[in-house]
């Protein structure tokens, strides 16, 4: 019986230090993975980004076309190959690169800001969005009761308040 109770302890033990092990290992890698990929990032940066005369990057080597894209191919084909090879998915893949453009500054369309609408130019186009809605609803709805002062703020905005709704009901 001795024997058979020291096994099952020892299997115990031998199972507790392999989850320390385990948990030792996740723990210092943890933010590790920021670091990597802003260096791969880097590195990219560094071999394809194109540069004038004096240095300064005119056109960054995710935005490359044509025959300057073609190494960022060749060398993403091998990214993909290395990932393949560790077991991982083109979905897990292709958020992985997502992350590379990202740490060397790529912007999704998601996250741009546009140009050609600041703060207050969009916030006028909502505005006349929304008194337009409250205009051509004709239900007793609370929207009914704050329209005055939404079109107040129009106005204040640079907006034509003669220009909203089909039955201007003011």
């Amino acid at each position: 019986m001795n024997t058979v109770q020291l096994t099952q302890v020892s299997a115990a033990v031998q199972v507790i230090v392999n989850l320390d092990k385990a948990r030792n290992a996740l723990v210092s890698q943890v933010g590790k993975i920021g670091e990597v990929i802003q260096a791969y990032a880097d590195g990219l940066s560094q071999a394809f980004d194109l540069v004038d005369n004096a240095g300064n990057v005119t056109t960054k080597w995710y935005d490359l076309q044509g025959v300057f894209n073609k190494p960022v191919k060749a060398e993403r084909a091998v990214f993909v190959t290395a990932m393949e090879a560790k077991g991982y998915d083109k979905p897990t893949i292709d958020v992985y690169w997502a992350r590379v453009k990202k740490a060397a500054g790529h912007m999704t369309a998601g996250n741009k800001v546009s140009a050609s609408l600041d703060t207050d130019a969009k916030t006028l186009s909502e505005l006349k969005t929304i008194l337009n809605r409250i205009f051509n609803d004709d239900t007793d709805c609370k929207a009914q009761q704050v329209k005055g002062i939404l079109i107040d703020a129009f106005v204040q905005m640079g907006g034509d308040a003669m220009k909203l709704g089909t039955n201007n009901k003011g």
